[in-house]
């Protein structure tokens, strides 16, 4: 049964890494809960209350970040509220499409919310690079914390 949970737990990890790149995938969740799920197969020998609290909180910090970079792409460019709300809601309303969704969901919905306020479309294009530029650096941060994470999962495991 430990083999079965194990590479259930590897599964987890690896989608939780492609998930990191891939949207249509919760990826840090997924990559946390694989090395739970493998701290807890090993009995927490190697992998402890605070390397799954410093873990944990790494992930919690990517989380973050995947949710709030569009909008503070935007914000960076002087954005209006109304496009701020529109980069919102641009990304909620893009993850039903999948990748082009939301490649081009916040950047649409920025890009209305910025025309909506009464400003040019040149202004308004200006607005939904910038937040497209907020959520590329936001996936990067992204898949930087996944593998922060697991190289820190690899270090518990050999030396914890």
């Amino acid at each position: 049964m430990d083999i079965a949970l194990y590479l259930l737990a590897a599964l987890l990890i690896v989608g939780g890494l492609a998930g990191a790149v891939l949207p249509a995938l919760p990826g840090i969740p997924m990559l946390f809960g694989g090395i739970w799920l493998a701290a807890a197969v090993d009995g927490y020998r190697h992998l402890g209350l605070w390397w799954l609290l410093l873990i944990g909180a790494l992930g919690t910090l990517g989380v973050i970040v995947d949710f709030v970079a569009g909008t503070l792409g935007a914000k960076r460019v002087g954005a209006s509220k109304r496009a701020l709300w529109g980069a919102g809601l641009g990304t909620l309303v893009g993850m039903f499409f999948g990748i082009p969704g939301l490649l081009f969901g916040p950047f649409l919905g920025a890009l209305a919310g910025e025309l909506a306020s009464g400003t040019s479309v040149l202004r308004s294009a200006h607005v939904g690079v910038g937040t497209w530029l907020g959520l590329l650096l936001g996936t990067l941060v992204k898949v930087v914390l996944s593998f922060v994470m697991v190289g820190l999962f690899g270090l518990a495991m050999l030396f914890g």
